[in-house]
């Protein structure tokens, strides 16, 4: 146990903040190195023993994750919500490591799923499918606020049409908003250009995982959601129970429920109103 080291990493942009402490609690090291791939192994080639190393997900914690992992005993990526103690007194880069190592001693950690190097690339498509989906989204809920804003009506999809959109654009008087429709029609082209290769490059990806093809024998589940899920959920097996795999895709049932009781006749009783159930 004398030869386990406990290594706390507070990430940003130019330095890393490093403290190591030893089994008993005890910091052996303070340092402030560059946020350099060279340096880090560097540093990391100057310990021996039992190496575990903590550091919060953040910008720079995937590609931190793939440089250290083959160089350390064990390596947790922690989610930064849950450290309650890193928000209690002082605060700075250095204390701030000095707690993480002590922390990562405890095993008080909650870690963040890191998967393997081969799912990386239908990961990082999937998330970018995604993202320019949210974005399509934001795109068309502008344009409806600015037709609306002018006390144009426009339900359903045909103001998204590129066929209907003179039509609609002669409806705003003003020009300098017609304009303004003009350039979000014009940013809603390019995005379903870039979410349509967004896709094929997905799907692509997708079949070289054997994974995928027995997630479409699932009623439900098509090829793109089978991507999504092997992209973003990786294995099954990360999680501890069933339940918290569920939760994690979106399949359980959320029960919301409020004023649960009331006072009748001077006597507190439970309400039969049946509970909201969200999927």
């Amino acid at each position: 146990m004398d030869n386990v080291k406990y290594i706390g990493m507070d990430v940003h942009k130019e330095t890393i903040s490093i403290a190591v402490r030893n089994s008993s609690g005890k910091l052996l090291m303070e340092c402030v190195i560059e946020t350099k791939a060279s340096t880090i192994l560097q540093f990391f080639q100057g310990l021996n023993g039992n190496v575990q190393v903590t550091f919060e997900e953040g910008t720079w914690a995937a590609w931190l994750y793939d440089l250290l992992k083959p160089h350390v005993t064990e390596l947790v990526v922690c989610n930064p919500r849950r450290n309650a103690l890193l928000k209690e007194g002082s605060k700075s880069d250095r204390i701030d490591a000095k707690k993480l190592a002590e922390l990562l001693r405890n095993g008080a950690l909650s870690a963040v799923y890191h998967g393997e190097n081969g799912l990386r690339m239908l990961k990082e498509l999937s998330r970018s499918y995604l993202t320019i989906s949210k974005d399509l989204g934001r795109v068309m809920n502008r344009l409806k606020a600015l037709y609306r804003s002018w006390a144009i009506p426009c339900a359903g999809t045909q103001v998204y049409a590129p066929r209907h959109r003179s039509e609609w654009l002669s409806k705003i008087r003003e020009a300098g908003v017609r304009r303004r429709a003009e350039l979000y029609y014009q940013q809603l082209d390019a995005l379903r250009f870039l979410r349509q290769q967004a896709r094929k490059e997905l799907l692509a990806e997708a079949r070289k995982h054997s994974a995928t093809k027995l997630l479409c024998q699932i009623p439900g589940i098509g090829s793109l959601r089978a991507a999504h899920l092997v992209g973003l959920m990786q294995t099954p097996h990360r999680f501890r129970t069933k339940r918290q795999l569920w939760t994690y895709s979106g399949l359980a049932l959320e029960t919301h429920d409020s004023a649960q009781y009331r006072y009748v006749q001077g006597q507190l009783q439970r309400s039969k109103k049946p509970q909201q159930l969200r999927g």
